[in-house]
């Protein structure tokens, strides 16, 4: 599992946004807002997948 921090996560409507552009693109994941993170489970390619997704949504997000 890799955990991304994504900064610019600050309501239920970022989380929302998330969700269903990293649900569209198939992938295994868990946002968490509390931590401004995202978790996803798969391989280096799925994670550049979510990070390209989330960049094209406005958020950026780096892995820790």
């Amino acid at each position: 599992m890799t955990v991304l921090k994504v900064p610019d996560m600050h309501c239920e409507k970022c989380v929302e946004r998330i969700t269903n552009a990293l649900s569209a693109a198939k992938l295994n994941f868990k946002v968490s807002l509390g931590d401004k993170s995202v978790s996803i489970e798969g391989s280096d390619k799925d994670v550049d997948i979510a990070i390209e997704e989330m960049d094209d949504l406005g958020f950026e997000a780096k892995r820790q």
